[in-house]
């Protein structure tokens, strides 16, 4: 099954999780299953939870960089054959869910594309120390007056 035009963003056959990284949707393998929950009788007819299998470790759209970032964001989410699996069951057709499981990608992609933020350094201001301090005296005070008077 082809996912929506709303789903592509990123133009035909693309899924677009920044400028520039695309991945093309034929790398996606998409399966369905009966949703689990409330429905009525429908339910028991209508195959409507998104399965989405992506061999991750394999796709070549995918740079090395990133591939290992998310590797250690989202490592239980892949199997021990390398493919990524996300499940949508939350519409009850089957458009929305394939949507909903291409989304759910493109937000861990999104997550594990941006570089990591450096730590800065910083200092603690003089009057944070004297007031960590003061409190270290005031608690000593404190425990020293607890003792007895020998």
């Amino acid at each position: 099954m082809i996912p929506s035009e709303s789903a592509q963003a990123g133009g035909p056959g693309n899924l677009m999780v920044t400028p520039r990284l695309r991945i093309p949707l034929a790398e996606f393998e998409f399966r369905f299953a009966r949703s689990s929950g409330p429905g009525g009788q429908n339910v028991n007819k209508v195959n409507s939870k998104a399965l989405l299998r992506w061999p991750i470790l394999a796709s070549p759209s995918l740079p090395e960089v990133v591939r290992e970032r998310f590797r250690q964001r989202f490592g239980n989410r892949i199997t021990t054959e390398g493919d990524l699996l996300i499940t949508s069951q939350r519409y009850r057709d089957q458009a929305r869910n394939v949507d909903d499981c291409l989304e759910k990608l493109r937000a861990m992609l999104a997550s594990a594309a941006a570089p990591p933020m450096r730590r800065k350094r910083t200092k603690p201001s003089r009057g944070s120390i004297e007031r960590r301090l003061g409190e270290k005296r005031r608690r000593s005070e404190k425990k020293q007056a607890r003792r007895g008077v020998e």
